[in-house]
């Protein structure tokens, strides 16, 4: 999009692009997302960002009204391969905060120069700054759903002191910790009293566009293993539930299926959102959590693109209009699904019986975290499964948000016995591969660059089972 196409859509308050990009007005020192509901600016006014980071590295503050900071990331960082989006999907892991730019540099097989250079020319900030735009953001969702004293939120969010802490909210949202705290929404406040990582941290998970959360929930239900996973409920009301390990500690996370939705005056459809619950050993792993969530459900995706290839196809058109929005889950942890892919389901059950974490505290069915790769490999180190899990143990095969999609490929094509199937679905879940084509199914390259999404309207339509 030009300059001039980017006011259109903020002169539309067009949802769509939320996250896509973001507008500075010079006159009032705020930044905004497209949708916000404010009186449009005049365009001799206007400035355009990439990322909130640029624009609060140019000095302007979060609007209020429209949260910018709380709007989907941008889908472009989970389509691309290249080095700017693989960093971009580890900072928003909390590579940064827990290894600094020199760790997300090793991951990234670069200098820390290189990985400066590259992301400050294509998006107006570095690695850094956009770690601390993520800070920000962390720090307002505790300030406002927890009962916290605020020298723990300072830490919990990932700053390195009280003081640092202090600037930064007041020069993102022009406003004290406290005075931020004070403007939650009353909801927020009343949620804030019984708010603790213990007893769970209510969030909302933004999406963008339409979202079809009863296919994410059947196939969620229809692998859940024992001890790990659970789904409750009737279809529509359904909660998915699941422990997660973690940086820092353990969670325990909860999903409701039936989603909030929001619209702009003009009528267009800005996404909405899902209610997540998510218990903390260790409130330094909010961020992280939050992020894992989110790949696993699909929530970044831009469904507008999806719908608009898709939907254009004979044989799809009528399965999109049925289902717009339809998303393809990722996974909360990578590790987990690869061995999960290879072994299935009720032989994942009693690998986490019999080699996984037992939780010092069971949450009703949840009891188990499932077992990490090196412990697998020392108790099985026979066939496929040893060699497999011994590649990711050690590190040959790597499948964390910042590998290489095509890299990760070929090192699993090298683990003994791990078939085509179940490397293409490693690559969809554990990967994040919009566009993967397993054998078998005839996938036209009209459907390119979203076949997992062809997929996945197959599979919601009975065409296809799941694997």
């Amino acid at each position: 999009m030009d300059e001039d196409s980017r006011y259109e859509a903020v002169r539309s308050r067009d949802g769509r692009f939320d996250g896509a990009f973001f507008f500075a007005v010079g006159t009032t020192g705020i930044y905004c997302r497209p949708s916000c509901p404010a009186v449009t600016p005049k365009r001799r006014n206007v400035r355009f960002f990439p990322t909130a980071a640029a624009a609060q590295g140019a000095g302007f503050r979060a609007c209020r009204r429209c949260r910018p900071d709380a709007v989907p990331g941008s889908a472009e960082w989970n389509v691309r391969a290249d080095v700017v989006g693989r960093a971009m999907r580890l900072i928003a892991d909390g590579v940064v905060d827990r290894e600094g730019v020199a760790g997300l540099a090793a991951r990234l097989g670069y200098s820390a120069r290189q990985v400066q250079r590259q992301l400050t020319g294509e998006l107006g900030s570095g690695p850094v700054a956009l770690a601390r735009a993520q800070r920000a953001h962390t720090a307002r969702v505790l300030l406002q759903t927890t009962g916290l004293p605020v020298t723990e939120i300072a830490f919990a969010a990932g700053f390195a002191s009280v003081r640092q802490f202090n600037d930064t909210v007041r020069a993102v949202y022009a406003a004290t910790p406290s005075e931020l705290r004070a403007a939650a929404p009353r909801g927020g406040r009343a949620d804030r009293r019984t708010a603790t990582p213990t007893a769970g941290i209510p969030l909302r998970l933004a999406h963008r566009g339409p979202y079809q959360p009863g296919p994410v929930f059947d196939l969620l239900e229809h692998e859940a293993v024992e001890g790990v996973e659970d789904v409750t409920g009737t279809p529509g009301a359904r909660t998915y539930r699941r422990t997660l390990r973690l940086p820092y500690g353990i969670g325990i996370t909860a999903v409701d299926e039936h989603p909030g939705t929001t619209r702009t005056g003009s009528g267009a459809h800005p996404g909405g959102w899902l209610d997540v619950r998510i218990h903390l050993t260790d409130l330094r792993d909010l961020t992280t959590a939050v992020q894992r969530l989110r790949r696993l459900l699909d929530l970044d995706a831009d469904p507008y693109a999806v719908d608009e290839r898709l939907g254009a196809d004979t044989r799809l058109a009528p399965l999109v209009a049925a289902r717009p929005g339809l998303r393809s889950p990722g996974t909360a942890d990578p590790d987990e699904l690869a061995v999960r892919a290879l072994v299935g389901r009720d032989e994942a059950a009693r690998l986490v019986q019999r080699y996984g974490k037992t939780l010092d505290a069971p949450c009703g069915t949840l009891t188990h975290l499932f077992p990490e790769p090196a412990a697998l490999a020392g108790a099985e180190p026979e066939g496929t499964l040893g060699a497999l899990t011994a590649a990711l143990a050690d590190g040959t095969v790597r499948l964390d948000p910042g590998a290489d999609r095509d890299e990760a490929a070929d090192a699993l094509r090298g683990v003994p016995g791990l078939d085509a199937r179940s490397i293409a679905g490693i690559r969809t879940r554990a990967l994040g591969d919009p566009d993967v084509a397993p054998p078998g199914p005839d996938l036209p390259d009209s459907w390119r660059p979203w076949r997992s999404y062809a997929l996945n309207h197959l599979r919601a339509a009975g065409e296809l089972e799941y694997p």
